[in-house]
C-alpha cells in the first residue's frame, strides 16, 4: 500500500537488543497527514538503521510512503503494526491508495457512469387494515 502525505510529527527512536537474535534493533515512529476535506492521519514505524538513515524523513516534508499493515496479538488484545518499507520524495499532488468502491471504475477507464431509468410513480392505493391472519409485528 502507499499513501502520500506530509509528515506533522515524528516520535523519539526506540531502540534495544533481540532477546531472539541477539541483534541490536532501532525503529522510529512517525505521523502522515493525508490532505482532503476531511485530513486523515497516519502513524507508521520505519524500522532498522539502514532504513531510517536511507530514509532520512524530516518533519515537514511530503512524501510517499510505501507500507506493510500486520497485526498481532498481546495479553488478549490485539495490535496493528504499519511499516513503512519504501519512502518517495518530490510528488507534487497527494495520492492515495483507490477504495475497493473506486478501484473497479477505474479498472473500467474513464467511462462515464449510465444514468439509471426513470421510477414510474407508485399508485396511490387505499389504506389496507392488517388482517387477523398477519403475522407480521409491524
Amino acid at each position: 500500500m502507499e499513501v502520500t502525505g506530509k509528515i506533522i510529527t515524528e516520535f523519539n527512536e526506540r531502540g534495544g537488543v533481540s532477546s531472539r537474535t541477539g541483534n541490536e534493533w532501532k525503529a522510529k515512529s512517525y505521523v502522515l497527514e493525508v490532505p482532503g476535506e476531511y485530513p486523515r492521519k497516519l502513524v507508521f514505524d520505519v524500522f532498522g538503521v539502514d532504513r531510517l538513515q536511507a530514509f532520512n524523513i524530516q518533519v515537514g516534508e511530503t512524501l510517499t510512503v510505501h507500507f506493510d499493515i500486520d497485526a498481532h496479538e498481546y495479553n488478549g488484545r490485539w495490535f496493528n503494526d504499519v511499516r513503512a518499507f519504501r519512502v518517495d520524495r518530490g510528488q507534487a499532488a497527494p495520492v492515495a491508495e483507490p477504495t475497493a468502491a473506486q478501484a473497479p471504475a477505474q479498472a473500467a477507464g474513464a467511462a462515464p457512469i449510465p444514468q439509471a431509468a426513470p421510477v414510474p410513480p407508485i399508485d396511490a392505493a387505499p389504506f389496507e387494515a392488517p388482517s387477523s391472519t398477519d403475522d407480521l409485528p409491524f
